[in-house]
Formats: C-alpha cells, sequence, structure tokens
C-alpha cells in the first residue's frame, strides 16, 4: 500500500498542483536513508536549476521528469506526499493521508479540483474519473484531498514531523515527502532505467496481449498470487488488487501459472484490467492512516472480508497467509483444481 491506483491519484493531483513547468530552487533531506542514489551532495549540486517537465507513473513509482535528471519516488509502506505553498498565496493540496483527517477548514470549501481525463500512457479507464475536491469529508462517497489551514502560510507548521525530503521550487512551493515507517526511498538518476529496468509490464500495456500474458504465466511455474505480486512479472500490483482480480477471474490464488488454459489466462487479464481500472475511477482505497481520499474500500469484493458473504455465491469468505500476506477468497468461486 499504496497500489498502483493509489500511486496513479497521486500523480494526477500532483500534475493539477502546479509545478509541472517550475523549477527546483533547493532540497533540503531530512532523512539522508530516504535518499538511494546519488549522494546528497551530488543531488545538491545536480537538481537546483532544473524545470519540472512532466510527472507520470510506472508501477507503484512516482517519476518526477526534470531536465535532464529524473526523480523517482517510491512510497513503500507510509510514504504521503504534499504540495506546501511557501507564500500566503496559493492554497495547498494535501495528497489523501489519514493523520489529522479531521483537521477542516472553517473558511468555505474550495473549488472542486478534476482530475485528468486521460495522459500519455494510455492507462486510464474511459470513463470520467471522480473528482477530488480539496477537502476530507469522510464518508463512502467521499473522495477528496483535504486543505490544512496551517499551511496557508510560510510558518513552520507547514512542516510535519516525518516529513524525510523537501523539494522547494521557485513559485513558492515546496513538494514535502513524508514517511513515518522511513521505507520510502528517493533515486536522482539521468536514466530511469537504471532503477526501473528490471519491472514487468504495465498492466494496461498494448503490447500485454491475452496470447502473450498465456504465454508469460506459462513462463513461471509458481502459484498466483505469488506471481501477481512480483513487480518483474507484472509492474503495479499489490496485495489488495491482486485479491479482487483473483476473485473476479475466479481463479484460487493458489493455482498454479503454467497450469491455466487460454481461456483461464484471458479472464485473468480482462479482471486485472477491470479491477484496477475501477480502483482509479474511485481514486484507490482508503483502508488504513497512510492514504485517505480513496473509496474503492467501500466497494470489495473478497478482500478484508472474512467470514462476510461473497457477493456472487453468498459463501463466506475465507483468509489464508501466503508468504506473509493476508490472501482473501471465495472457496466455492475460486476452487482449487
Amino acid at each position: 500500500m499504496p497500489e498502483l491506483p493509489e500511486v496513479e491519484t497521486i500523480v494526477r493531483l500532483l500534475n493539477q498542483g502546479g509545478l509541472v513547468g517550475s523549477t527546483v530552487s533547493g532540497a533540503t533531506l531530512l532523512w539522508p536513508r530516504s535518499l538511494a542514489t546519488p549522494g546528497e551532495a551530488e543531488l545538491q549540486a545536480r537538481l537546483p536549476g532544473q524545470t519540472l517537465r512532466r510527472i507520470s507513473r510506472r508501477g507503484k513509482f512516482i517519476l518526477l521528469h526534470f531536465d535532464p535528471d529524473t526523480l523517482l519516488i517510491h512510497l513503500r509502506m507510509s510514504g504521503d506526499l504534499r504540495i506546501i505553498p511557501t507564500s500566503p498565496t496559493p492554497p495547498v493540496v494535501h495528497l489523501p493521508r489519514g493523520d489529522g483527517q479531521n483537521i477542516l477548514p472553517t473558511s468555505p470549501i474550495p473549488p472542486v479540483l478534476h482530475l485528468p481525463s486521460g495522459d500519455d500512457q494510455n492507462i486510464l479507464p474511459t470513463s470520467p474519473p471522480a473528482p477530488l475536491s480539496l477537502e476530507w469529508r469522510g464518508g463512502e462517497e467521499s473522495s477528496s484531498a483535504r486543505v490544512d489551514e496551517s499551511t496557508l502560510s510560510s510558518h513552520p507548521s507547514s512542516f510535519l514531523p516525518h516529513d524525510r525530503f523537501l523539494l522547494h521550487f521557485a513559485n513558492q512551493q515546496t513538494l514535502a515527502f513524508n514517511d513515518p515507517r522511513k521505507f520510502g526511498r528517493l533515486w536522482l538518476v539521468s536514466d530511469p532505467q537504471v532503477v526501473l529496468g528490471e519491472l514487468g509490464p504495465e498492466p494496461f500495456d498494448e503490447a500485454l496481449s491475452p496470447e502473450a500474458f498465456y504465454i508469460r504465466l506459462h513462463a513461471n511455474h509458481r502459484q498466483l498470487k505469488a506471481l501477481l505480486l512480483d513487480q518483474t512479472f507484472l509492474a503495479g500490483l499489490g496485495n489488495i488488487y491482486t485479491d479482487e482480480a483473483l476473485h473476479l477471474a475466479r481463479l484460487h490464488p493458489l493455482a498454479l501459472s503454467h497450469r491455466l488454459t487460454p481461456q483461464q489466462s484471458a479472464a485473468l487479464l480482462e479482471a486485472i484490467r477491470s479491477i484496477l481500472k475501477e480502483g482509479i475511477r474511485r481514486n484507490g482505497a482508503s483502508i488504513d492512516w497512510v492514504y485517505r481520499g480513496g473509496d474503492f474500500q467501500n466497494h470489495f469484493r473478497v478482500y478484508q472480508r472474512t467470514g462476510q458473504p461473497c457477493p456472487v455465491c453468498g459463501a463466506p469468505i475465507q483468509r489464508i497467509t501466503l508468504g506473509q500476506r493476508g490472501t482473501h477468497f471465495c472457496p466455492t468461486c475460486q476452487k482449487r483444481d
């Protein structure tokens, strides 16, 4: 957590935050281990003066494309990004998170921030995405970021206790990387493939046809759940969306990949894409204090629904542990051959 839909939502918000086209004026590294490469001195020498050209996603990585370098961010377990204005003029956009969710503005609610309807990777749903407003309301239909009035000025309260990296821009905005558990990482590289080279294909890659997916499955002799979590096999899936996709495809998480028929393989690929599109449309899932603002958790089929009825057949959802991961499935719909 976060997985592909949550990261995609964050990237969309960042693209609406006014950073693209601005030049880096400086950087503050507050936790040295957050920076995987290069060293702090080299980062401080290279990054200032570079202009942010675009923001994209690859798997669970966030890519800030500068000229000429790229800053890659992986949020891991507890990472979070937010945009802080360093002057009182622009409003702050907090990316979804959990702590402080009851800190609401006393002033009128700002206008709705609509997400873009597409990007250059052709990975977005064809239906219009749900809008994100600039506050956290809570509840099933809530799908929003939040405003914290303390960050509307350059007061030190703009910065939070677990901020690990601050990227300052010439347009009087700062991108803050907050990470309480300290698992998140940043890379500043001239070639993103140095970090991303071993990732598997994107689930929405047009080159990933049902035939190509079938070949990839049969090249491995592994249980489906473990294989789908392997980022070198397919980039972006995590525990939530793997459980959901396997249920939609009616495949047991312990089924062996090389035993799937062409029809089962095609159904699995279609299910993965369908579940991810729905997750993106609902701005991801909010199930803990780290990521807030999504609505997909209100529409889970099996994930974290142990003992509750399957939405297809009514049988109680079961939970097992695979590779130290809780795995949820329907014993009736997802029979193990």
